[in-house]
């Protein structure tokens, strides 16, 4: 991945937002907020005004105007500079078209169920695949109504989360048949570290 004057996604989602017209951060914050972004990516509000005084810094936010009305606090309107546009069309095309590895916290979980004894994981995927039918029933209802009102092309991102979602329980589904099952390769070996404490030699590092 390149590296970038500003790599807070942050800045990323402030230049797709004043693209349409100029605003002062407040705004942009409403929009933003508004849109649902702090869902599609991670958004420390606390670092709004950090990050759009840093695009600026670096060229890609110009002020337009700088001002103070009755007593509310001074606000200053930025706009996106030609620069501006140039890196978010990049930004953007660039996190389209370059695959970055992802660390879910299921992955790490993973990593170290053997911590767990065998019944007791079966018992907890089983919770897992209760909350995730949950949502998914929740989250295409949700996506039925915007269908209405918004188009299409403005939903690709819950598109995409559905499909995410929806694999992650067929897998989940699928590991939690092999548990049930007892057909899960070296599940026997996995019950019995916790029923002697000690690792099998057949699975030791080293």
């Amino acid at each position: 991945m390149k590296r970038r004057k500003v790599s807070n996604m942050l800045g990323l989602a402030v230049l797709a937002t004043v693209v349409v017209e100029p605003m002062h951060p407040y705004e942009m914050a409403t929009v933003m907020r508004e849109r649902g972004k702090d869902r599609d990516m991670p958004i420390k509000w606390g670092t709004l005004y950090t990050v759009v005084q840093n695009l600026e810094k670096h060229g890609f936010l110009e002020v337009v105007e700088s001002g103070r009305q009755g007593g509310r606090p001074e606000r200053t309107v930025y706009r996106i500079t030609p620069a501006g546009r140039d890196e978010l069309r990049d930004w953007v095309g660039e996190l389209i078209a370059v695959p970055e590895p992802e660390q879910p916290r299921f992955r790490a979980a993973l990593s170290l169920m053997g911590v767990l004894r065998p019944d007791e994981t079966t018992h907890l995927l089983r919770q897992r695949v209760a909350v995730l039918e949950r949502h998914l029933a929740d989250d295409r209802a949700a996506l039925d109504g915007y269908r209405e009102k918004v188009h299409s092309l403005f939903l690709i991102e819950a598109e995409y989360d559905l499909a995410m979602r929806q694999a992650d329980l067929e897998w989940t589904r699928e590991l939690l048949a092999q548990l049930s099952e007892g057909t899960l390769p070296g599940q026997d070996l996995w019950r019995r570290f916790h029923e002697t404490g000690e690792i099998p030699p057949e699975v030791a590092f080293g």
